[in-house]
């Protein structure tokens, strides 16, 4: 079943992951071998990998998930429209899962930069259906990685991996933080380097460490100077605003400017009698 069922093999009853590169936990039961749904799902995915989707037909995915024509349309009525809508669906919803578990365990923003880049770029890579499809069907991908497919994957990319980000950063930064991890994965994967293998720990770590923590930490030093900035000019403001006060004129200066032509001021003495 390829890179899918190697991930689905590796978890267990209670949806704990039993360790190595490909175990997911349960994300509302996508991964319930069980289910009619997944297994249809799993059945299209192993056809996907085989002949891509032009050539696969609502009754190889049947056979392939060990289920009647019937079952299947009685699952997915739109039939092969249906059941590809539940292949993105569910697969995305492991991916976020895989991710939510290595990005989880990190202790610092570096370990979770390389765990979600680590995860994600293996994901891509050893994705059989997506490799065929690149390969041999690449308009069907195209679409969700240029133009407005792509701003929409990098929003949900995004809004997935902010949250962990924000653990170290404020949540403006850490958005802009996981747009930019998100966006170094698919540059590295869509055209792989000589020099960075993002599938490889050690080489991401290296990538992240001497390239892009430090665009992420200026982000908080940007911000500290930025507030500190706008401290300093409110209290200036303040104080500009005090001496405008106390140079100001005297009340009774000022009632003299509109006392009538030819009266006089009481004096002192006269104003006691």
């Amino acid at each position: 079943m390829g890179a899918t069922a190697t991930r689905n093999e590796g978890v267990e009853a209670t949806g704990a992951p039993t360790g190595g590169r490909d175990n997911v936990v349960r994300h509302l039961g996508a991964d319930d071998r069980t289910s009619t749904r997944v297994r249809l799902v799993d059945g299209a995915l192993r056809c996907l990998a085989r002949q891509g989707i032009a050539k696969t037909t609502v009754d190889d995915i049947a056979r392939a998930a060990g289920l009647s024509r019937a079952t299947a349309y009685r699952t997915f009525p739109r039939g092969k429209e249906g059941i590809l809508a539940a292949v993105v669906e569910t697969e995305v919803a492991r991916l976020f899962s895989s991710l939510a578990v290595a990005m989880g365990e990190a202790g610092d923003l570096e370990d979770v930069l390389v765990a979600g880049m680590v995860e994600s770029a293996r994901w891509l890579r050893w994705h059989e259906p997506l490799g065929y499809l690149l390969e041999h069907e690449p308009e069907v991908v195209l679409p969700y990685v240029t133009f407005g497919g792509f701003d929409q994957v990098m929003r949900v990319a995004s809004d997935l991996a902010a949250p962990f980000f924000a653990r170290w950063l404020e949540p403006e930064q850490a958005s802009r933080a996981a747009e930019w991890a998100v966006r170094i994965v698919l540059a590295y994967c869509s055209d792989p380097s000589p020099y960075a293998d993002l599938t490889n720990p050690a080489d991401t770590r290296a990538l992240v460490r001497t390239f892009v923590l430090p665009g992420i930490l200026a982000l908080r030093v940007d911000a500290a100077t930025t507030a500190t900035s706008s401290r300093t000019k409110s209290k200036s403001n303040t104080k500009s605003k005090t001496r405008f006060i106390n140079k100001a004129p005297h009340s009774d200066k000022a009632s003299d400017s509109t006392r009538a032509p030819g009266s006089t001021r009481p004096s002192s003495k006269g104003a006691a009698q």
